[in-house]
């Protein structure tokens, strides 16, 4: 018997022919926000697609909590910590993610670190004034790089940064001999390698053990020179702290595409900093990754299906 799967009306419009290229006897139904179900047999499975996650409001994750029929939800973030995910997992609903936003992510933060290596700030005032100027610029080539948190996307960060002739320094709690890194170390060791990192790329999840690991003594043990980017959760950064230690003269700057509380206050110090830069958590922006998240979506189905393996699959607390 086919499974019935619930996705939203733009992902069926979209991907619905391709889902059913992979998996010809699925039974595709889309959303209704102003039912909060769909009419008919429910639904067994359900995709949370791109749009769903960026929605201002959560109609979709909300029935889903609600619903008794769902077995399984495949997402197209990384992330598992919200309380619609922990609700469905103390129902026993089977939770996968999506590994598809490594490829933008690992882009936005080549293109941030050499903006801030380049000064391209500087070229940008000076067209702004129609002045010729020139200035000199740090290289990429010959820095070292400190992934913190190497799964999908530390690891296609740092596979883009060696591809720069960087040394690339990897912790990770749970190591597969897999990871594309120069040196690979246990969380323990880390605050004796950010002495050693031009540039420290946070790519870890947000647990009880990790949120607020960007503390006072994290920050002055980094060089006076280097750049933090922050692409993982806004809990990990103490954000107080950050401020403390830039305005100490050390690291020298910040990216964040994440913060604490999203959307950031317009009265944060953040915003107007001279040494950060916000983003509104959209690394992952990229526009290959809805197809990406379509395949999977279409690979697990057809697993789901058939009794095998999900891909990605997680687990509360994992």
């Amino acid at each position: 018997m086919a499974v019935r799967a619930q996705l939203s009306e733009d992902a069926l419009s979209r991907w619905g022919d391709r889902i059913r290229d992979r998996v010809p006897d699925a039974d595709l139904v889309a959303f209704d926000p102003a039912l909060g179900a769909v009419p008919g047999d429910p639904p067994e499975v359900a995709w949370l697609s791109v749009d769903v996650l960026r929605a201002p409001d959560v109609p979709f994750l909300d029935a889903l909590v609600a619903a008794d029929s769902v077995r399984w939800v495949q997402s197209a973030g990384a992330g598992y910590d919200t309380w619609h995910y922990q609700q469905l997992f103390a129902k026993g609903v089977r939770m996968s993610i999506s590994h598809v936003n490594n490829v933008p992510i690992a882009e936005y933060v080549l293109r941030e670190v050499l903006d801030r290596f380049q000064r391209a700030d500087r070229w940008r005032a000076a067209a702004a004034e129609h002045r010729w100027a020139h200035h000199e610029w740090r290289e990429v080539t010959g820095t070292t790089w400190l992934i913190v948190g190497l799964g999908a996307i530390g690891s296609a960060v740092a596979e883009r940064a060696r591809a720069f002739g960087t040394t690339v320094l990897g912790v990770r709690r749970t190591p597969d001999g897999t990871e594309p890194v120069d040196e690979l170390h246990p969380p323990e060791a880390l605050t004796s390698l950010l002495p050693r990192a031009d540039v420290v790329v946070l790519s870890l999840p947000a647990t009880a053990a990790t949120t607020g690991l960007v503390d006072d003594a994290f920050l002055a043990a980094m060089k006076p020179d280097a750049v933090l980017v922050n692409v993982a959760r806004g809990a990990i950064v103490d954000e107080a702290a950050l401020l403390r230690a830039l305005d100490a003269g050390r690291p020298d700057f910040a990216v964040l595409d994440v913060v604490g509380t999203e959307p950031l206050p317009a009265d944060s110090p953040l915003w107007a900093h001279e040494k950060v830069v916000v983003t509104p958590h959209s690394s992952s922006g990229g526009d290959g990754r809805f197809a990406r998240g379509a395949d999977l979506f279409a690979e697990n189905l057809q697993r789901y299906a058939a009794g095998e393996p999900l891909l990605h699959e997680v687990h509360p607390g994992g």
